[in-house]
C-alpha cells in the first residue's frame, strides 16, 4: 500500500487542446505549498501568486468555484458556498515536480447508488417556462440551466476516477485531494488554453445521443451537424466568448475557426466552435479569468442577466461544477477545463451536476432527454463490471469463437477496457484441454485490465419446447449500452428472470410495444411464412447466434410489435449456447 506521501494529491489526464501541443498525463504527491481562498477579495491574488510560481519553474494544479466569479464582476448574483459545501472559492497546490502516474494493476471495489435528483419533470417544464418568458421579454437569449445529482459512495475514489476516465477518455480530467473531498472531473470542454501569447478557447453547446449502429449514428450526427436550434445555441456561446477574449486580446486578433465542429464521445456527440486570440503583453491569470469567467456555455447569454436568473431557477450554489479546473505548467502555461461531468466525493455523498443552455426553441422533453444523455457516463461508472461472453464447449472445441472475439474487442474498444489477445486464447485452449469430451457452457469474463477469468459448467439438453413469458411491463433499459454490449452488469436483466422453475426465461419489448430480446438469447417470430427477429434498433444484444442465423437466411430482421404474438405461427430461442429452440408463449 503506498503511504500517504506516495498517495498522489492530484492527478491529470489532459488532452491534447491543439495540435501543436500534447496530452498530459502527470501526477502530484504533498505540495510545496496550498493557495486557498474563501473571500471574493481573495481570489485575484491567489490566481496571480499561482501564476508567478508557475513562471519560477513550478507546477500549479486547483480549481475555480462557478461562484468565484463575483471575485470578478459585483454585478453577479450568485447563491452562498456555504449552501453547497465546505470548498473554497479558489484551491491551488504548489508542487516543485511532477510524475507519472498509472492506476493500481489490482482493482480496488467501489459502489455508487443509483444517482438520485430532487428535480422532477413537472418542476423542470416549469423552469424552462420561465425562461421562455424571460427570453420573450428581451431579458436574455439563452440560460443554462443544471441541477444537482446526489450518489451514496463507497470505497476507493482513485478507482472510480479511473472508471470515469474510461467512460469519458481524451477529456480534460482531473482528481484533486482535499482531505476529506475529492474532486473527479472528466469534462471534455476547454475552458482555455493560454501559452506564449496565445489564447484557445472552445465552448461545448450542441448534443445529440450516440446511434445504436454506424448507420444510426451518423445519421443523428448529421441531424445535430444541420440543427438550426443547436447551431444557433452554439453561435450565441461563441459570440459571448468572443467579445469576452477582445477584452484581454490585441485589436483585430480574435478569429473563430471550426465553427459547428463536432466531437464524438461514447454516450454523446458534442458541438464546439474554437475561438482564439492573441493576448496584451503583460497580463496575468487573474486578467484573463476576469475577462472569460464564467465560461458563457454554462452561464448563458448576456451573461450578467442570465447569472441573476440562474440563482432564481437553482436551488443551491454550484460549487466546483461549472467552474474551472486546471493546471499552470513551469513557464507559465494555462491550461483549464469547464467544470463538468465532475463528481465531488464528501464522505460517502457524491454530487454531479447536469445541465444544458436552454433557448427559445428548446422544448422541456427533448431538453429532459438531453440530461439523460449527458447522464449516461455516470451510469456507467455505478460499479466495476467485466465483459462477459457465454460460449460452447463441445467436444474440446469452441464454434463461432471469431464472432464471439469480434464481438468481444468491440465491447473492449467501446468501453476502454484491454484486451489481452494471447490470454484469451491461452485461456480457452487451456480450458478445452481439460475439457475434451461432452459439451459444457464456458463463461469468459474480462475485465477492465484485460485479466481473464473462464470457467466450464456441465450444460444438459433441453427439452423443447420452452415455456416462455411476456413480460409484465416495458424495458426502460432497451437502448442502454449495457443492453448493446454484453457485460456482468445484468441487473435490468434480472429483474425480468421467471419467478417459477417451469418458465425457461422472459421475453422482453421497448417502450413502443416492440419485441426485443429474451433476457438470455434473441427471439425470432414466424409470421406470415417468414421468420423475423427484432431490429437491432429496438434495442437488443446482438448475439452470437441471431448472428449465424441471419448469415444462413434462416430469418430476417424487423420491428415486431407485442401485439403480433397473437398472430404468430412460431417462436423460438436462439443463442449461441444452446442453439435454436422452440419455444411456447404461456400466458
Amino acid at each position: 500500500m503506498p503511504t500517504s506521501a506516495q498517495f498522489p494529491s492530484a492527478i491529470l489526464r489532459f488532452t491534447a487542446p491543439h495540435e501543436q501541443s500534447e496530452p498530459l498525463h502527470a501526477a502530484f504527491g504533498e505540495p510545496l505549498h496550498r493557495l486557498v481562498a474563501r473571500r471574493p477579495e481573495e481570489v485575484t491574488a491567489i490566481l496571480n501568486v499561482a501564476h508567478q510560481h508557475a513562471k519560477e519553474g513550478r507546477w500549479c494544479v486547483g480549481f475555480v468555484a462557478f461562484e468565484a466569479a463575483v471575485a470578478f464582476d459585483a454585478a453577479f448574483q450568485l447563491h452562498p458556498t456555504s449552501q453547497h459545501s465546505s470548498l473554497p472559492l479558489a484551491w491551488f497546490a504548489v508542487y516543485d515536480s511532477a510524475r507519472a502516474f498509472s492506476a493500481p494493476c489490482e482493482p480496488k471495489p467501489w459502489q455508487l447508488q443509483p444517482w438520485k435528483s430532487t428535480l422532477t419533470p413537472e418542476h423542470f417544464a416549469s423552469q424552462i417556462g420561465h425562461i421562455h418568458q424571460a427570453i420573450a421579454d428581451g431579458e436574455v437569449y439563452q440560460i443554462n440551466l443544471t441541477a444537482p445529482l446526489e450518489s451514496q459512495f463507497e470505497g476507493d475514489t482513485l478507482a472510480l476516477f479511473d472508471a470515469l476516465c474510461r467512460a469519458q477518455p481524451h477529456s480534460y480530467a482531473a482528481y484533486l485531494k482535499l482531505g476529506d473531498t475529492q474532486i473527479l472531473s472528466v469534462s471534455p470542454e476547454l475552458f482555455f488554453d493560454w501559452r506564449e501569447g496565445q489564447i484557445l478557447s472552445r465552448p461545448m453547446k450542441g448534443t445529440a445521443a450516440r446511434g445504436q449502429s454506424e448507420v444510426q449514428d451518423q445519421a443523428l450526427a448529421q441531424a445535430l451537424r444541420e440543427s438550426s436550434k443547436e447551431q444557433a445555441e452554439n453561435l450565441m456561446i461563441v459570440d459571448l466568448i468572443r467579445n469576452d477574449l477582445s477584452r484581454i486580446a490585441t485589436p483585430f486578433s480574435v478569429k473563430v475557426e471550426n465553427l459547428f465542429a463536432l466531437q464524438a464521445w461514447p454516450t454523446i456527440w458534442q458541438m464546439t466552435s474554437d475561438v482564439r486570440a492573441q493576448t496584451r503583453p503583460g497580463l496575468e491569470l487573474a486578467d484573463v479569468f476576469g475577462a472569460l469567467f464564467p465560461c458563457g456555455s454554462v452561464t448563458g447569454a448576456p451573461k450578467v442577466r442570465a447569472m441573476h436568473w440562474i440563482k432564481q431557477l437553482e436551488a443551491r450554489a454550484r460549487g466546483v461544477y461549472c467552474g474551472a479546473i486546471g493546471v499552470l505548467q513551469p513557464g507559465g502555461a494555462a491550461t483549464f477545463n469547464v467544470a463538468i461531468r465532475t463528481v465531488t466525493v464528501q464522505g460517502q455523498v457524491a454530487r454531479c451536476g447536469i445541465g444544458s443552455g436552454i433557448t427559445a426553441d428548446a422544448t422541456a422533453n427533448d431538453e429532459w432527454q438531453e440530461w439523460r444523455n449527458k447522464q449516461a457516463f455516470l451510469r456507467r461508472c455505478e460499479a466495476p463490471f467485466e465483459l462477459l461472453e457465454t460460449l460452447r464447449l463441445e467436444e474440446g472445441q469452441f464454434p463461432h469463437w471469431p464472432l464471439h472475439r469480434t464481438r468481444l474487442q468491440e465491447a473492449a474498444a467501446y468501453f476502454g477496457y484491454a484486451v489481452e489477445h494471447e490470454v484469451l486464447e491461452d485461456s480457452l485452449a487451456n480450458l478445452a484441454r481439460r475439457h475434451p469430451h461432452g459439451v459444457w457452457r464456458v463463461r469468459l469474463r474480462s475485465d477492465a485490465k484485460g485479466r481473464v477469468q473462464v470457467t466450464a459448467h456441465d450444460l444438459p439438453p433441453t427439452l423443447e419446447p420452452v415455456q416462455v413469458q411476456l413480460a409484465s411491463r416495458p424495458t426502460l433499459e432497451a437502448h442502454s449500452e449495457f443492453v448493446r454490449f454484453k457485460t456482468t452488469r445484468r441487473s435490468h436483466y434480472e429483474v425480468f428472470a421467471p419467478s417459477t422453475p417451469d418458465v425457461f426465461d422472459t421475453l422482453l419489448f421497448n417502450e413502443s410495444g416492440e419485441l426485443t430480446e429474451f433476457t438470455r438469447g434473441n427471439v425470432a417470430v414466424l409470421l406470415d411464412g417468414h421468420w423475423v427477429t427484432p431490429h437491432v434498433q429496438c434495442g437488443l444484444l446482438a448475439g452470437v447466434g441471431r448472428a449465424v442465423a441471419l448469415r444462413e437466411s434462416r430469418m430476417v430482421e424487423g420491428r415486431i410489435h407485442r401485439s403480433d404474438l397473437a398472430r404468430a405461427q412460431g417462436l423460438v430461442f436462439i443463442n449461441s449456447l444452446r442453439g435454436w429452440l422452440g419455444a411456447e408463449l404461456i400466458q
